[in-house]
């Protein structure tokens, strides 16, 4: 039985440790996907708002309470903010499955890894402390060098709406550990839980203007957020469109950026797999998690021809067992796409697909016994060529398409025939083929027998047109630390570069 629908807390913006109603006063309504009723409303910043923030961030740097605390200091504050997320687990996946759609066990998955997240950088932040400043070598003995990693100081971070907290916990975590001060802006779309983030620091006391968050629209509070000369680098995950005009925005204050966009990731099946249902619930799982609004989903499925009829057979009825529902039901594993804009742009896809003699294998409707939401069954789509929109565009909805090979080489061409490269797969029982192929994949991330899992500790990002820089692990950690050369000179003789007078 589905859990009745809520209303979610009414928030002002966050900012300098308060709680602040915005210059304008503009709200904007929260839609829940599954029910496509308005659930309550959020505050819309704007350019003003936008300018407090930055400004309370930059007092954050300035105070000692923030600004001069050592990395074990700073994780405390991390590891409060994580039992706090905890300890409000069922609430916060709640809040996220009404607001973003996803299924509610999957919702109560992310918040885990949000706490994970937030306690595993908490530990960086400790070991920052004795990596703070590190000696260098020199071949002169009448100089003494060393390097030192300061917080590169306002950051301002910009997060997606598939994964809502715990992409904002991606951005924070290590920003904060770094001792920046940053100014959150997430996705309009799904920004509750990134509000009660803020609830969450002020209770556990993170020191005014260390956080900062500001929600509303792009183009309101996103873009003046980017361009603002006091924000010293700017993190955004999100599309390909929006990413190259936030790096266009930024180098013109010659602003560092860090960009995790878009994706059209591959998983090459070969005919040597020793299990198929594991081959396909990892294809299932690669494309339709998270209903298939994900960056790296690796939504172009290329199989061996010698089993593609008999793979794509089973993936049919794996499939067809998938539970479509609510996604505050037991057991749902597919829920809603984020807005009526997603929707409709899935569906012309599909559409477009057909039209260009695509065959639609299985689903590109929506589900017969849901007549609300915005839902569409996890479509499997055949007969693709490499010249197809669908073959080329990112997605972002429940959509694989499908393509044999016969051979490695012509396997390869294939996985790489994208202006993507942010995952890759390959499922293949010859562990010498796998290591071929993660060679010569161009992407930033591959997964062999697998696909799709995410852990805190390695890094994650994409090449070509997927981004630049990585998130995760102590990478991310590095993406908020300026480096610092300090030289000094220890001899008692001169310089003797000019002639004394």
């Amino acid at each position: 039985m589905a859990i009745p629908n809520m209303r979610i807390p009414s928030r002002q913006l966050f900012i300098d440790g308060e709680w602040r109603e915005p210059v304008k006063k503009n709200r904007l309504p929260v839609i829940n996907p599954a029910t496509e009723e308005i659930i309550g409303d959020i505050p819309a910043a704007t350019s003003e708002d936008v300018d407090i923030a930055v400004k309370a961030a930059r007092r954050a740097l300035g105070r000692n309470d923030w600004g001069s605390t050592t990395g074990a200091q700073r994780a405390k504050y991390l590891r409060a903010i994580a039992a706090k997320v905890l300890e409000k687990r069922p609430e916060l996946a709640t809040l996220e499955a009404i607001d973003n759609g996803k299924p509610w066990f999957e919702a109560a998955s992310d918040i885990d890894d949000v706490v994970a997240c937030f306690e595993y950088y908490a530990d960086l932040a400790e070991a920052l402390d004795s990596k703070k400043k590190t000696e260098v070598k020199l071949h002169l003995d009448s100089f003494k060098t060393h390097v030192y990693k300061e917080p590169l100081g306002v950051v301002g971070l910009i997060t997606p709406w598939n994964y809502p907290l715990l992409m904002t916990t991606w951005k924070v975590a290590p920003a904060l550990a770094a001792g920046c001060a940053a100014v959150l802006k997430p996705s309009e779309l799904a920004s509750i839980t990134s509000l009660e983030l803020g609830e969450i620091c002020r209770e556990v006391g993170l020191p005014p203007g260390a956080l900062n968050i500001l929600t509303g629209l792009g183009h309101e509070a996103g873009s003046p957020l980017v361009s603002h000369p006091d924000v010293d680098k700017i993190a955004f995950t999100g599309s390909g469109p929006t990413g190259i005009k936030i790096m266009t925005a930024a180098a013109q204050l010659v602003k560092p950026v860090t960009l995790e966009l878009g994706g059209k990731s591959p998983i090459v099946v070969f005919d040597d797999i020793p299990n198929i249902d594991i081959a396909v619930e990892w294809t299932l799982f690669g494309c339709f998690w998270t209903n298939g609004q994900i960056c790296s989903a690796t939504s172009r499925l290329i199989i061996q021809d010698t089993i593609a009829s008999q793979f794509l057979d089973r993936l049919l009825e794996w499939t067809k067992n998938i539970k479509i529902s609510d996604p505050l039901e037991e057991d749902c594993k597919l829920g809603p796409v984020i807005s009526r804009g997603q929707y409709e742009k899935v569906l012309k896809l599909i559409s477009t697909a057909k039209d260009e003699g695509a065959t639609i294998f299985y689903g590109g409707e929506r589900p017969q016994h849901l007549k609300k939401g915005y839902y569409i069954q996890p479509t499997i789509i055949t007969d693709v060529d490499t010249s197809m929109e669908i073959w080329k565009e990112e997605v972002f909805g429940p959509v694989l398409c499908v393509k044999t090979f016969k051979t490695e080489e012509e396997a390869i061409e294939l996985a790489n025939d994208t202006k993507y490269g942010l995952g890759a797969a390959i499922l293949s029982k010859d562990l010498e083929r796998c290591e071929r192929f993660t060679k010569a994949f161009q992407s930033g991330i591959v997964w062999i027998n697998c696909s799709q899992p995410c852990f805190w500790q390695p890094p994650w990002g994409g090449k070509k047109r997927s981004g630049f820089g990585r998130e995760l692990g102590e990478w991310s950690l590095e993406n908020y630390l300026n480096i610092k050369q300090v030289t000094q000179y220890i001899s008692d003789e001169p310089w003797a570069f000019y002639k004394s007078p």
